[in-house]
């Protein structure tokens, strides 16, 4: 019994005369060769991009490292004693630290879109795999459908040896089991096809993301120069100068300090401890990802040392350690209640740039010490959502991320007319006594 023609891949093709078993075992090598050929062209191109993100991660890994020496020259010029050399030096590694940063994200950018053209070259492969079996199983299928409606004496006149006869009936049991197994092979290219195009829209997503970054690093960049020059400019390069300087920024802090407890001193209104979520409950999730803290909450050694700055009420948040630039994220859901920047009244006290959040959970998280806030007043935020990145605006003595927990009934956004800045300054101000919270009781 002759075969039709059949296409593969718009081929005509006409298998040559003979018995049944051979002109199936053909058409299964025909299939084979056109899907081997099909992918070998893509397979190629593939192996080429992945080769390479595999050099641009080598990249990557090399900014990584670079960053950490600069972090930790950060770390060391911030902790020397506080004099111009080391300002500059400090200022100086944080300008070498974000340049890095901007390589690293652009390194970090083409190798998601490289991921991407791989995805798409996946994708195209797949996609074409996919359809090539179904078309190739179609044939099966036509072939065994043609032999089984031919009758008994059809197929002993198309067959050249009797005893083939019963081998076509083996040959066709045998090729109905391979299509049941092409089939399995179908569905699981499918799955993969889904799963690869879910992979690119991840890598798309986290490249709309690195790109808002690198355009925040650049501005970051250009805080830093203009930091610089103004230090330069004030202390005209002088020691003296800037230890003057820094003398009354000290001082203008403690009397700031002084009002703002005043003011808070005389709340007699008591908080609803029974409306705050359990200590230890975990609710809140840390707001950065490298996690380090350099002051607790509370009387901690360096508020008690530092009477000058805290006035023995000791610190009103955790401070963690973060390299000017670090992202800093919300600990939760919730409205963003307020953003601000105290250093436009009065520069170098309080919190500098800051963000207050108001959770469901009754509770209300600060975020101070900013460079550049990402969010506004009002705004919906998710949790692990970008609030801003980390810096040493207002009264800081490094950069570094101060982070406050209070229930959200005892504090209110204010705005405060000092008496040391003559001007009135817009900030977080507790309303309700024990609305300081220790944020380790629900990180």
């Amino acid at each position: 019994m002759p075969l039709r023609k059949f296409k593969i891949r718009h081929l005509a093709v006409k298998p040559p005369s003979g018995g049944l078993t051979a002109k199936l075992a053909l058409l299964a090598i025909w299939a084979i060769c056109f899907w081997s050929f099909a992918n070998f062209a893509l397979a190629s191109t593939i192996d080429e991009k992945y080769q390479a993100i595999q050099n641009l991660n080598k990249k990557i890994e090399e900014n990584q490292e670079e960053i950490e020496k600069y972090k930790k020259e950060i770390e060391n010029t911030t902790k020397e004693t506080t004099t111009l050399k080391s300002k500059i030096k400090n200022l100086e590694a944080t300008g070498k630290k974000l340049a890095a940063d901007i390589k690293l994200t652009q390194n970090q950018i083409q190798s998601a879109k490289l991921n991407i053209e791989k995805l798409n070259l996946q994708i195209s492969q797949k996609a074409e795999s996919i359809t090539e079996k179904k078309n190739s199983l179609g044939e099966f299928v036509r072939a065994i459908n043609e032999a089984e409606s031919a009758n008994v004496l059809e197929i002993i006149i198309s067959e050249d040896v009797f005893s083939d006869f019963f081998s076509n009936i083996d040959a066709m049991d045998n090729f109905q089991k391979e299509i049941k197994s092409n089939l399995i092979g179908l569905k699981e290219d499918k799955a993969d096809l889904e799963e690869k195009k879910k992979e690119r829209e991840v890598y798309k997503k986290n490249t709309e993301k690195l790109n808002g970054q690198y355009v925040d690093q650049k501005e970051l960049v250009d805080i830093n120069k203009t930091k610089t020059n103004k230090v330069l400019s004030e202390t005209k390069n002088k020691e003296t100068v800037y230890k003057n300087l820094l003398a009354d920024r000290i001082a203008k802090q403690k009397a700031f300090e002084d009002e703002i407890r005043e003011f808070e001193d005389q709340i007699r209104l008591e908080i609803d401890p029974g409306a705050l979520p359990k200590s230890g409950s975990g609710v809140l999730k840390w707001p950065l990802a490298s996690v380090k803290i350099t002051q607790y909450f509370g009387n901690t050694a360096f508020a008690t040392a530092n009477p000058i700055v805290y006035n023995g009420g000791g610190h009103n948040g955790i401070d963690f350690r973060a390299a000017i630039g670090t992202p800093i994220m919300a600990s939760k859901e919730g409205i963003v209640t307020g953003v601000g920047n105290t250093d436009q009244s009065c520069n170098g006290v309080s919190y500098g740039k800051w963000v207050l959040i108001k959770h469901p959970n009754n509770l209300s998280t600060l975020y101070a010490h900013l460079s550049i806030i990402k969010v506004s007043g009002g705004q919906q935020v998710e949790t692990g959502q970008l609030v801003g990145y980390s810096g040493d605006t207002g009264y800081a003595t490094g950069p570094h991320l101060h982070f406050g927990v209070f229930a959200s009934e005892g504090i209110e956004i204010k705005s405060y007319k000092s008496k040391i800045c003559g001007t009135n300054m817009i900030l977080p101000v507790k309303t309700k006594n024990n609305a300081y919270l220790n944020p380790l009781s629900y990180l």
